[in-house]
């Protein structure tokens, strides 16, 4: 079994615009997490804060291609996992896509914590795409758990 969760989203805005506001911590302040340490650059550790839910994490920063692809590894549900952000310019939008992996196949919790990431990654880029499109900033830390 597979336990790769992929989400893709079509935003409307040059795929610099998207990568600033993933890798900028004041951008992404706007639609992700409340704060960042610093900017997103390979190699980095970098603590990520909900300031709403009183929690943080820190990622470990495996790869980064200027308006492309963000690769980085982060602890969920007691173990690590990698996500792999790509983004592809089409024509002033951005296909961007997120893969997540290293979820264990024999976990017996797997479905609902493979559902769980989907519904965050899905949550979270249809907050990029309000804030990146429409300006929107109050969408952030909305989704009740």
């Amino acid at each position: 079994m597979n336990t790769d969760v992929t989400t893709k989203l079509k935003i409307k805005k040059p795929a610099n615009d998207v990568f600033e506001a993933i890798v900028n911590p004041e951008e992404m302040s706007n639609y992700w997490f409340s704060s960042g340490t610093e900017r997103v650059e390979q190699g980095k550790a970098i603590t990520w804060r909900y300031d709403e839910y009183d929690a943080e994490g820190v990622i470990k920063v495996l790869e980064v291609e200027h308006n492309k692809k963000i690769v980085f590894s982060w602890g969920g549900y007691g173990e690590q996992t990698v996500v792999t952000i790509r983004l592809k310019d089409e024509h002033e939008s951005t296909i961007i896509e997120v893969n997540e992996s290293g979820l264990k196949v024999d976990d017996p919790d797997i479905i609902a914590k493979m559902l769980g990431q989907k519904e965050g990654w899905v949550y979270t880029l249809t907050c990029l795409k309000g804030y990146l499109e429409n300006g929107i900033s109050t969408l952030r830390a909305s989704l009740i758990h």
